[in-house]
């Protein structure tokens, strides 16, 4: 398993196309901004600094996808597979995206995993998932079939021999024909987790490595649609005929200390030259390892309600993003889990045990429809969500001996809040003597209050001098002395 832990602490240096400009300097958001109320599906770029009209990526309906750390999986029984299944597949996702590394034990879990996919779909029927949100007041079938697919952990699997390929095409051979492959434009979808150092014995540049690995001249594999996540500059993607397509994994974050923008989605696509494009969506990160451990002990900023302004990026310009991968189901050392706690954790326990992060999912699968459908739902029932931290960025833990995360001072102490209402109404945000009221209309409407005390949150919902709506999350207390430097993120929502 600790072969994983480190995975997602590569690809993290600023490239060129990712630097911030001038409009994106770290700015100060509204108290409260609606969401677009998209109505039909549009192509128009907003708050984005590249240059140039991006490629229309594809015309078919966009797809989900949950990114799965099988290291995180060990204790994992098909029961348990089975159960993560249908949660995901009950808020819209699509697939799981399984990140599989060089551990020996990993096989099986593929194999369970494989094994409850087709349990799940044998027992649904018609393809008709998602067409609606049951989470706000609507109904939902979940019928159609829940897909997997390989996406190979490089800084996991070694890659530096010919035979290191074996392990690759052993997989893709293995589940190729499986009904419940996730299957793209006719062909098995692989992908990665890095995989740019590679050279499989060639020798030759990274084109050359890949195809000898996945697209062999002898044809002694299956049809792949090859989208990894390599950390190159895009404009090499000129040179790389191997992929079918790219996945931008750091697109999920702003890469500084400003807001997120849609360059860097640009810079993929455009260079893409009509190949797939897969973006990532992400609603938080922070991982808090000694250099005794893994040595990762950072963050990146989630301010201004990062994981709705993602969506609602993907939302606005969803015919040039085909593919959308959720960063994780269970990456708990990352503190970016939407799933539940249910896996093995990575000594993660100081920073996870007590954060849960599923009600979450029901935000994403209100934007999910609309990023598959092009149109809002309707809502039905008055709901909150809420997250924040439980400690300010800038006071100090003597006895924590990992230390002040990096890029602490990239986050801002507020209650972050996202209202969707079934008609206008006064929402409350309160923690303490600290209280902010807000006329706040029909639809989905993102709120703040900024923390500095000692405090409980605390959300109400007055309508017509009647309370509509009251959330007091337990355990959503911030605390000006923390007993770590714990920058996970506590999430609660309303019934």
């Amino acid at each position: 398993m600790s072969s994983l832990l480190t995975a997602h602490a590569l690809g993290t240096s600023t490239s060129s196309s990712e630097l911030p400009t001038s409009d994106q300097l770290p700015i100060s958001s509204v108290l409260a901004s609606a969401a677009p109320a998209i109505q039909t599906p549009v192509a128009a770029v907003q708050n984005t600094t590249g240059t140039g009209d991006a490629k229309t990526n594809s015309t078919q309906t966009p797809a989900v996808f949950a990114h799965v750390i099988v290291g995180n999986t060990y204790n994992y029984t098909v029961n348990t597979w089975s159960k993560d299944i249908a949660l995901a597949a009950s808020k819209g996702i699509d697939a799981f995206a399984l990140n599989v590394g060089g551990d020996s034990w990993e096989p099986s879990q593929v194999a369970n995993a494989y094994a409850a996919a087709g349990q799940y779909n044998a027992n649904q029927t018609a393809p008709t998932r998602p067409t609606s949100d049951s989470t706000n007041g609507t109904t939902t079938s979940s019928a159609a079939p829940f897909k997997l697919f390989l996406s190979f952990d490089m800084s996991s699997i070694p890659c530096s021999s010919a035979s290191d390929a074996q392990r690759l095409q052993t997989y893709i051979n293995t589940y190729a024909n499986n009904t419940s492959q996730m299957m793209y434009n006719g062909r098995t979808l692989v992908s990665t987790f890095a995989g740019e150092a590679c050279t499989f014995g060639t020798n030759g540049s990274l084109n050359q490595a890949w195809t000898s690995a996945l697209k062999p001249a002898n044809a002694s594999l299956p049809s792949v649609w090859f989208v990894p996540s390599f950390f190159v500059d895009p404009q090499t993607f000129q040179n790389l005929t191997v992929i079918d397509g790219a996945f931008n994994w750091n697109s999920a974050w702003p890469m500084g200390n400003y807001n997120i923008t849609f360059a860097p989605d640009l810079s993929y696509i455009n260079n893409l030259n009509n190949r797939t494009y897969m973006a990532s969506v992400s609603p938080w990160f922070f991982t808090h390892y000694g250099k005794d451990t893994y040595n990762k002990n950072f963050i990146y900023r989630g301010d201004d309600w990062l994981f709705a302004q993602r969506w609602e990026m993907l939302v606005q310009n969803r015919t040039l993003v085909p593919l959308a991968e959720v960063l994780t189901w269970n990456d708990y050392g990352e503190s970016h889990y939407l799933g539940p706690v249910d896996g093995i954790q990575p000594m993660s326990q100081a920073w996870v045990n007590g954060f849960d992060h599923q009600p979450w999912l029901d935000l994403m699968q209100y934007y999910i429809t609309a990023y598959k459908t092009g149109t809002y739902p309707p809502i039905t029932k008055d709901r909150v969500f809420m997250w924040g931290r439980l400690y300010p960025a800038n006071a100090t833990a003597p006895n924590d001996a990992v230390g002040k995360p990096d890029n602490w001072q990239w986050t801002q102490d507020y209650l972050w809040a996202v209202s969707l209402l079934t008609a206008p109404a006064n929402v409350t945000l309160s923690c303490g003597s600290s209280s902010q009221t807000t006329q706040v209309p029909a639809g989905l409407t993102k709120l703040k209050l900024k923390l500095s005390a000692n405090c409980a949150a605390k959300a109400t919902v007055m309508r017509n001098k009647a309370t509509a709506l009251s959330l007091s999350p337990k355990g959503f207390n911030f605390n000006t002395r923390p007993p770590s430097y714990n920058f996970n993120a506590f999430v609660a929502v309303s019934p």
